[in-house]
């Protein structure tokens, strides 16, 4: 048994196939979705949705969005999203870097949630690309 995942951008399709598992990055904590899931409709969060095809793990960086889970596909919508092996993890460390020192120069109520924004977004990618080269996983 398996899923349908599409992961969609406004621009592009970052996902579209047969997967074992997927583990979404939900507003409320992580969710499993294993075939035969009930149907669900959550928004998801800044983070790094993982995703079993038999036995390998693929991870993709998403910058929140909406998921939805009907009779065996899982159809998520997101503002970005970019599998681990479309990110240097070096790059990503550095725009880490770069929003770790925004956030703490950020001053004002906007400039701190833009900055704590940018930074949730580097941290998800860089978590992405840093866990997929140091399993040997990346698609």
């Amino acid at each position: 048994m398996s899923l349908n995942l599409r992961v969609m951008t406004p621009i592009r399709t970052v996902w579209d196939g047969q997967v074992q598992e997927v583990i979404l990055p939900t507003n409320s904590g992580q969710v499993g979705i294993l075939p035969k899931h009930a149907s669900l409709l959550t928004a998801l969060d800044i983070g790094v949705l993982r995703v079993r095809t038999n036995t390998q793990w693929v991870r993709i960086a998403l910058m929140g969005g909406f998921a939805k889970i009907e009779s065996d596909r899982v159809t998520i919508l997101v503002n970005e999203g970019e599998k681990a092996s479309e990110i240097d993890p070096q790059e990503a460390q550095k725009t880490l870097e770069f929003a770790q020192l925004g956030l703490n120069k950020a001053d004002g109520p906007r400039q701190k949630i833009e900055a704590k924004l940018a930074f949730r977004r580097a941290k998800a990618r860089l978590e992405a690309a840093t866990q997929a080269s140091s399993s040997g996983t990346s698609l």
